[in-house]
């Protein structure tokens, strides 16, 4: 062989080596999208008839915004749903429904979504009273500010704290409910457990709306146009 044929052959197999690599990631991708917009046929509808076209939620019916939410948080959601950690009567079965690869090419997918540009709950209105439990908490309860573990605004942390900011108030609110009720699994050390039960629901629902106020864009998120 010469050394031409050399060249060719090694340049064919760089190139079918790094189609290997990358065919999977493409795969996870495609298979999110059409399991968002599509459903999978075994018992799991489009994601999109709850949670919107752009993954922006639906702030009425309290169905929560997934774009831009950490990959890793959202496959831990499912995976507890399916396994009733956390208990929801539309989510339970629909997570039972999906395969492994399924749960992590969804979860991608919403991960990778630009955040909507329609984020804010538009009913939503500021709240003092909630801004400061989500700013400064009472400490003298034992109940950190929110965006201690939330992050600026309540931006979200990594794949244990997720973004609250822009969130529906009523997703926020029932999930804290859900949290006194046994309903969720308690979060690191207890905390999100010992938290909620130490609110009353005039304050549950005023650091609920606080949060739906706040823009979900954080530095380095591109935003859809």
């Amino acid at each position: 062989m010469d050394n031409e044929g050399k060249i060719m052959r090694i340049n064919t197999m760089s190139y079918l080596i790094a189609a290997a690599l990358v065919m999977p990631t493409l795969a996870i991708a495609t298979e999110g999208g059409v399991l968002a917009h599509q459903g999978n046929g075994r018992g799991v509808p489009a994601c999109s008839v709850c949670h919107g076209a752009e993954g922006q939620g639906n702030d009425a019916a309290g169905f929560p915004r997934l774009a831009g939410l950490n990959a890793a948080y959202l496959l831990t959601q499912l995976q507890d749903f399916a396994g009733g950690q956390r208990r929801n009567a539309i989510m339970m079965p629909i997570a039972k429904a999906l395969s492994t690869q399924e749960m992590q090419s969804v979860a991608k997918y919403y991960a990778d979504l630009p955040l909507p540009a329609n984020a804010l709950d538009s009913d939503a209105k500021p709240n003092p009273s909630g801004r400061a439990i989500a700013q400064h908490g009472r400490w003298n309860q034992g109940v950190p500010g929110c965006v201690q573990c939330h992050g600026p605004d309540g931006r979200g942390v990594g794949e244990t704290f997720p973004s609250l900011a822009g969130q529906s108030s009523v997703y926020t609110s029932n999930q804290l409910h859900d949290w006194q009720q046994g309903k969720r699994p308690p979060g690191p050390l207890g905390l999100m457990r010992a938290v909620a039960n130490k609110l009353s629901d005039t304050e549950i629902n005023a650091v609920s709306t606080y949060f739906a106020t706040l823009s979900p864009a954080a530095a380095g998120h591109r935003s859809a146009p």
